[in-house]
């Protein structure tokens, strides 16, 4: 149960984010460009995106570290998705690919 609670947090992690990243993409019409400038448009979200970026960088270390440790390579996928989506939904990714059975 408690992997399908991580795998759904996963899933609306990419989706509901996203949603919003397109729309004002589409709203603004700048591209991702004018997405990443707006993530630094005043302190408020400056500080926010250097909050996440810190939390994704642990993140990293932590999914690096036990995955050399336990050998679950899968867990990786982890990483890409918290750099390409973000952390809301790599961390519960990683959560869902760290408590399967490891062969």
């Amino acid at each position: 149960m408690l992997r399908l609670i991580y795998l759904a947090l996963a899933v609306w992690g990419a989706v509901h984010p996203m949603y919003w990243f397109v729309t004002y993409m589409n709203e603004t019409g700048t591209g991702l460009s004018g997405l990443i400038d707006a993530w630094y448009v005043n302190a408020s979200t400056t500080g926010l995106t250097w909050d996440l970026t810190i939390a994704a960088i642990a993140l990293t270390v932590w999914v690096i570290a036990e995955t050399w440790a336990r050998k679950n390579w899968l867990a990786l996928l982890a990483i890409p998705a918290t750099f390409c989506i973000g952390v809301s939904c790599g961390l519960p990714l990683y959560l869902y690919l760290r408590t399967r059975g490891i062969d």
